[in-house]
């Protein structure tokens, strides 16, 4: 079923090789994809360029497809197709949308998307919004149940000037839950001060270590998000009052986590991992259901993502150089769309 012309290609950002080099990312001419009964396809109107998508590019994400493969994790756009009937009723609604597990991602012009992976955009959320509406918000949120459910009364994050960080800073605030964030670079102290934040600590400031875990017991921290890796798990892990639990959910240093043997012995702390694509896949059918309510209502809202700039398929060299520099700035988008014409 189909709800406007579909052309017969289209334009596809292809990776050739998992080197992270200019030219392994490259625009070809494709046919435009067929969904199968489970599928929907997808006219794509943004797509950003997240840190998952940077390590997915080079080889180093947790999800590695045969190439060539198109990339990119998540987006949005109209649905124009449906191959069943159970996508029937997304025809001609707009979308927000993640890549397949198999086959390919979402940088071009159509992709063909699963039906549970589509979720309808309500009107106050913009294209460049409901572009990234199920990587960071969703994760957010998920995190954030973790606290609640956990009875936790007082929380740490790392790399918090990040766009998944500033969620999380919203969201406990309006959970009215103390918080503790640490960034990386001394002018993003202020930038988060300014977004509401009390308890700000810079990473490279003199007796940072110390500071922290002052902080994190005068406050009865017992959970910690690290979005880092490094050396900054462990000192997260110590600064946690005894029976705390660090949640690594990103790993921006790309180094190993470096933590002290003491802190699970004496202090009885522990450390887990957080990976959106399993809990998509394996999490709690309730919790996921939840969050296919409530996160849109917060999109656009409470969860709003900065952009920085929005770019062409053509343009990728240019974008993936921007996107790796300072994420504080905002998302990279893709909009594939433009440069249809050149």
């Amino acid at each position: 079923m189909s709800a406007l012309p579909i052309p017969e290609t289209m334009r596809a950002l292809v990776l050739t090789a998992y080197d992270g080099r200019k030219d392994s990312l490259q625009v070809e001419t494709r046919p435009v994809p067929r969904p199968s009964p489970s599928q929907v396809l997808v006219r794509m109107a943004a797509s950003p360029i997240n840190p998952a998508d940077l390590m997915f590019i080079r080889g180093l994400y947790g999800l590695r497809k045969p190439l060539p493969t198109v990339p990119g994790l998540e987006g949005c756009g109209t649905v124009v197709a449906a191959g069943g009937v159970t996508g029937r009723l997304l025809v001609g609604r707009r979308v927000a949308c993640g890549a397949p597990t198999e086959g390919d991602g979402l940088w071009a012009e159509y992709a063909v998307v699963g039906v549970p992976q589509c979720v309808p955009l309500r009107s106050h959320i913009s294209d460049e919004q409901g572009a990234s509406l199920l990587i960071n918000p969703v994760t957010a949120w998920a995190l954030m149940e973790r606290a609640k459910e956990g009875g936790h009364g007082a929380l740490v994050q790392s790399a918090a000037a990040s766009a998944l960080g500033r969620m999380l800073l919203a969201l406990a605030k309006r959970e009215k839950l103390p918080m503790v964030h640490v960034v990386g670079r001394p002018e993003q102290v202020e930038l988060l001060r300014k977004s509401g934040a009390e308890h700000v600590l810079s990473s490279h400031e003199p007796e940072f270590e110390e500071r922290l875990r002052r902080l994190c017991h005068e406050l009865k921290v017992s959970l910690a998000f690290d979005a880092v890796g490094g050396r900054l798990t462990g000192q997260l892990m110590r600064a946690l009052v005894d029976g705390g639990t660090v949640i690594v959910h990103g790993l921006l240093s790309e180094q190993e986590c470096r933590i002290h043997p003491g802190d699970f012995i004496f202090g009885d702390k522990k450390v887990e991992g957080f990976w959106l694509e399993r809990w998509a896949r394996v999490g709690p059918g309730k919790e996921k259901l939840k969050a296919r309510m409530v996160v849109p209502s917060l999109v656009g809202r409470v969860l709003e993502t900065p952009v920085r700039a929005r770019l062409p398929l053509e343009s990728a060299g240019e974008a993936v150089r921007i996107a790796s520099s300072d994420r504080t700035a905002g998302k990279v988008l893709f909009l594939p769309a433009q440069g249809a014409a050149a």
